[in-house]
């Protein structure tokens, strides 16, 4: 070290002990007057405590919470569609505890195009010490306007829209089981229902004023199905209905007896879910894949109305409901999500998929579309989502009472 670089640090050294004296000293002298006045200031600010009182917009805002999300009322409303493509839907339904956690929920919706549901459903979301969760429903439901554009990706267009009906009453039961209370989720289900089909109404022509029974498949036939379903999952998510982070990977084998044997068949479903949180949540890289790929049993057929199908407000969103069908599809989806308080998220989206009867050829030229969101949401569901996607055959607006995946 020189000799200057030492005197300056001796400088210093002594600068900063002429200072402590004085500053200790102004601490002995001003530390007792301090203290006294914070002990004031909390005397008289817990003299002045009250509970906190939200806004009247957050006032507003918990109470749709707890109507929609907790089930704060009997009385709720019910914005399920008795089946895709039926637009805008309003319900009701009224729901009564039979025990601590158990309850029977009776319900009912309507669409603007008429199409109609009505349930009983039994709920018990607390079995087996909490690892499991049981669901029983019996109803019965109408579709009148169901869109049929052909079979295939690349033969079908928008302008071949045909359309039909159909009535169907079912009974089915669910559970979830968890072994290990998180992670690994069992499911298993079994319902019963008959399809019920008839002519289409509104704009477009009736599929029976088109096709023919050997033009296709399953035309005028009301089979009824036995259908059980068994899926083995990873879920890191914190609920299905609404998730910032987590991961899902699941396999599903569904197998759909017809009473008649004449158009009975099989599908596998395999599907993950990835929610990447950036900035602590704030914002959200999501993604989604799922393949469904059909097999008839035996001798039998797939009828045209339960191949696997894309389109619509939970597939490639862009393009009308039930827009593709054919045995096998693929669908790949990505989402930008912004949480922007916390009833609220904005998306961005894109969607692509394919449906083809060689698995082969699910990769091929897909279709694509692409839009902007908006989820009003809570903690664990989503009660309203409302989308405007574009695609090359238009814009679609979508309005679901559910979350995107």
């Amino acid at each position: 070290m020189s000799f200057g670089n030492y005197a300056g640090t001796a400088a210093a050294i002594a600068w900063i002990a002429a200072l402590m004296p004085t500053a200790a000293s102004g601490q002995e002298t001003t530390e007792p007057g301090r203290a006294a006045l914070i002990e004031q200031a909390q005397a008289q600010k817990a003299t002045e405590l009250h509970p906190f009182t939200p806004g009247k917009v957050e006032q507003v805002l918990n109470g749709i919470q707890d109507t929609m999300l907790n089930g704060g009322i009997a009385l709720h409303p019910y914005f399920e569609s008795a089946y895709a493509g039926g637009g805008f839907t309003v319900g009701a339904g009224y729901g009564k505890h039979v025990s601590a956690y158990n309850m029977v929920d009776l319900r009912g919706s309507i669409t603007l195009k008429g199409y109609k549901r009505i349930e009983a459903a039994f709920l018990a979301p607390r079995l087996f010490d909490r690892r499991g969760s049981l669901t029983a429903i019996g109803g019965w439901r109408q579709a009148t306007k169901v869109g049929f554009y052909g079979i295939g990706t690349d033969q079908t267009s928008i302008d071949d829209r045909a359309n039909y009906s159909f009535k169907q009453p079912y009974s089915s039961a669910a559970l979830d089981f968890w072994p290990t209370r998180n992670l690994l989720l069992l499911h298993g289900g079994v319902e019963l229902s008959k399809w019920d089909l008839g002519p289409g109404k509104g704009e477009q022509p009736s599929v029976d004023d088109v096709y023919t029974p050997q033009t296709l498949p399953g035309l005028g036939a009301t089979p009824t199905y036995l259908h059980s379903e068994a899926t083995v999952a990873i879920d890191s998510r914190p609920a299905p209905g609404y998730a910032r982070h987590g991961t899902y990977l699941g396999i599903s084998f569904h197998d759909f007896r017809d009473r008649d044997g004449a158009f009975g068949f099989r599908r596998t479903d395999y599907e993950a879910i990835q929610h990447l949180p950036i900035l602590r949540d704030a914002w959200v890289l999501s993604l989604h894949g799922r393949m469904q790929l059909a097999n008839a049993a035996g001798d039998q057929t797939i009828p045209y109305f339960m191949l696997p199908a894309l389109g619509g407000g939970s597939s490639l969103r862009g393009f009308a409901s039930w827009r593709f069908r054919d045995r096998n599809s693929l669908l790949i989806q990505a989402e930008w999500r912004v949480l922007v308080n916390r009833f609220l998220d904005m998306a961005l989206l894109y969607d692509a998929g394919r449906v083809s009867d060689r698995r082969n050829d699910l990769t091929n030229s897909l279709k694509s579309d692409y839009g902007i969101g908006f989820r009003f949401h809570g903690p664990i569901a989503t009660p309203l989502r409302i989308e405007l996607v574009r695609c090359n055959e238009g814009f679609n607006l979508v309005f679901s009472s559910k979350g995107s995946f």
